[in-house]
């Protein structure tokens, strides 16, 4: 079946996640994670004929999606330069911004990208496939420390080490190349652990996934990066709208919506009162059951949104 806008991914949170950014007309607009076009389609139904929309994505395969419409300007980039185009571009200021974290619908079906342990296809993993590193390369040539450390870091695995020790014993044997030999590999460990503690193989599977994809795309670093350029950009009244998947990424979205800073340090002036340039508009927005039923990705998303002071 051939991809469409449509089928290449399917937006979470549309209207939520638009409403959050109080589209002004004439105003400036980003979304650092374009995809399908669907979040960029109903932000530019909201702009007048003044208004400018900025869509950035790093993965070639979404330039296909691009709306032929002259308020939009598509970036194929990493979100982590966005200060830097901003800056090519003259933008001083923005008035909002949109960002749809994780991987996109398209990224999970199309089996050669590795992304899934549904197919056996090559251990890839690229949101960029002109990058040079790949989850193969990750699996094969880090030390066991340092995959252990991926597995506990990005994915919060309590058994990183026996994860991690399985494959390196598995690679002594072949190099693992494929997403199916990385789950025949480390398939014993995750079934000790379900006979013992009633946990979820597939749950820990996609841990293991999520991990690696992480390490492979730096995620973590690109989105300190953009979160830092966005509160810098950002005029004042601006907002921020955030959808986040996994707790990694979402702590350090509450983090800056609070405190200003990633790290969620907090600061006040001399009367005690914030000093961050954000402030969290409304609660923290998931998805409908129904949304959830139709759009299975959908179902750990979470909106934040801010404004800036």
């Amino acid at each position: 079946m051939a991809t469409t806008a449509e089928t290449y991914h399917k937006p979470v949170l549309l209207k939520d996640s638009v409403d959050g950014l109080d589209i002004q007309p004439d105003g400036i607009y980003v979304d650092v994670t374009y995809g399908g076009g669907g979040h960029s389609r109903e932000i530019l139904s909201r702009l007048g004929a003044k208004g400018r929309l900025y869509a950035f994505d790093q993965d070639a395969d979404a330039q296909q999606n691009i709306i032929g419409d002259s308020r939009l300007r598509f970036i194929h980039s990493n979100f982590r330069y966005l200060k830097q185009w901003m800056r090519f571009e003259g933008e001083q200021h923005i008035d909002g911004l949109l960002a749809d974290l994780g991987v996109s619908s398209h990224h999970f079906d199309d089996a050669a990208r590795g992304f899934s342990f549904r197919f056996d296809a090559p251990l890839d993993m690229r949101m960029n496939r002109s990058a040079a590193l790949t989850a193969a390369d990750v699996v094969n040539n880090s030390s066991e420390q340092q995959l252990s450390d991926i597995f506990y870091i990005y994915g919060e695995m309590r058994n990183s080490r026996q994860v991690a020790s399985a494959l390196v014993k598995a690679r002594a044997q072949k190099p693992i190349r494929t997403t199916g030999e990385l789950v025949e590999a480390t398939r014993h460990i995750f079934a000790r652990e379900r006979q013992r503690a009633g946990v979820q193989e597939k749950k820990e599977v996609t841990k293991m996934f999520q991990a690696l994809r992480i390490e492979v795309n730096h995620e973590m670093d690109a989105l300190r990066q953009l979160l830092t350029s966005a509160c810098q950009l950002l005029a004042p009244g601006g907002r921020m709208s955030i959808i986040t998947y996994h707790s990694l990424e979402d702590r350090m979205v509450k983090n800056m919506m609070k405190a200003g800073n990633v790290e969620g340090r907090a600061s006040s002036d001399f009367f005690g009162r914030s000093t961050s340039p954000l402030t969290p508009v409304g609660k923290v927005i998931v998805p409908t059951p129904e949304e959830q039923q139709q759009n299975p990705r959908s179902r750990s998303a979470k909106l934040r949104v801010a404004v800036k002071s």
